[in-house]
């Protein structure tokens, strides 16, 4: 009986990071090409290295690490590789947690931050080649024009802005697009939280497992 439920928690913790590697390689790809052809990075002039394609590639590169060590653990039944797995996991844990707890308590100040970026980068709009190509796209893709509206453009209202008179500004339309969006990404942080949880619960009683079968078999 022992040896069995040792054979289906490891079958069961291997597939499961597996999958978990594969969406590890599909977050890293998705972050590459967002470096190849997103340039919004130029908005924030202080910041240009904080862009969603170089965190999806941090983030994708320490997915496919940490479930290389779980698929590794489980197969070699390797307690080493499984707590190594398992400390990983709830640092990832306790971090996104942490990055949680510190956007509520600065959530105005990163709003703060978001807004003069955005204005300081429309300066740069017609000296900057990046910086008017990244413009030009965020304007077309939300069907908003400026930080705040047509008024930010003191030097001339670009092409990529929308026609219309009830045009809203880009930082508006930003938010509106997140709070629409607001459920999706809560039921996906979740969902992510719960996969950490199984993955953490999964390798203890795992660990467990290779403990009690070693003592029964006297080894």
């Amino acid at each position: 009986m022992g040896m069995s439920s040792l054979k289906l928690l490891k079958y069961v913790l291997f597939f499961f990071n597996l999958i978990f590697w594969f969406c590890g390689c599909c977050i890293l790809g998705l972050g590459i090409y967002l470096l190849i052809h997103s340039k919004f990075g130029v908005l924030f002039h202080n910041l240009p290295s904080l862009t969603l394609g170089n965190v999806l590639v941090i983030v994708g590169s320490v997915i496919m690490v940490v479930a290389f060590l779980g698929c590794m653990g489980s197969i070699k039944e390797n307690k080493c590789l499984l707590m190594s797995f398992f400390i990983l996991l709830l640092i990832i844990l306790l971090a996104e947690v942490t990055l949680a707890i510190l956007l509520f308590v600065y959530e105005q100040k990163l709003k703060e931050y978001v807004a003069e970026g955005l204005t300081n980068s429309i300066q740069r709009y017609n000296s900057d080649n990046s910086t008017k190509a990244a413009w030009d796209s965020i304007q077309s893709f939300l069907q908003c024009c400026g930080v705040n509206g047509t008024s930010d453009w003191t030097s001339g209202v670009p092409a990529s802005c929308p026609k219309g008179s009830t045009v809203k500004g880009c930082y508006i339309q930003a938010k509106q697009w997140f709070h629409s969006n607001f459920l999706y990404i809560g039921i996906t942080t979740i969902c992510v939280c719960v996969i950490q949880v199984l993955g953490m619960s999964f390798a203890l009683t795992l660990n467990c497992q290779i403990d009690k079968t070693s003592q029964a078999l006297g080894l």
